[in-house]
């Protein structure tokens, strides 16, 4: 199994490490969980361990490992002492991954989520919503902001600066 989903999970246990690595805040957008952009993928007891398999937002992430160790320690935490995380690249991240509830709370958040209709022509949105003001009255200033897959724009109605998150 590939992806896993959390109403798929028929076993408890599972279940219930399903939802503890799930809320693992994402370390760049602690507002979202890395469960809510659709990282993890599986969940699995094989033999005595426990294989939790997630997938980066892209194969350079420089938090993966970071990631990788907030899920041991989570999962130890709650009293799981073998655990191994693997990180699955195939298939790769997407944004269509992020669930519809999280890409409200990136707006909230100040960022203007990635936009699928737009998504079909470019990485970049030309002119995303205004997270502040919800003008599309907007500007792109960098093809790059505070991260690699979010771009930086500015608003010509309200003129607040804002992250782009790119459709990937």
């Amino acid at each position: 199994m590939i992806n896993q989903t959390l109403d798929s999970l028929s076993d408890p246990e599972t279940h219930r490490i399903w939802q503890l690595v799930s809320s693992i805040p994402d370390p760049e957008i602690p507002v979202i969980s890395i469960g809510e952009l659709g990282m993890v993928r599986h969940i699995a007891k094989i033999g005595g361990a426990w294989v939790v398999k997630f997938t980066p937002t892209y194969s350079g992430c420089p938090a993966t490992e970071m990631l990788m160790n907030d899920i041991r320690e989570a999962m130890n935490t709650e009293g799981y002492e073998d655990v191994k995380v693997e990180v699955q690249l195939d298939p790769a991240w997407t944004t269509d991954w992020i669930q519809e509830s999280s890409k409200q709370k990136l707006r909230e958040y100040g960022i203007a989520p990635p936009d699928r209709k737009a998504c079909m022509h470019t990485a970049i949105n030309a002119q995303p919503e205004c997270p502040h003001c919800g003008s599309v009255d907007t500007k792109m200033v960098s093809e790059f902001g505070s991260t690699a897959c979010k771009a930086h724009f500015r608003c010509n109605t309200c003129l607040e600066p804002f992250d782009y998150f790119k459709c990937i």
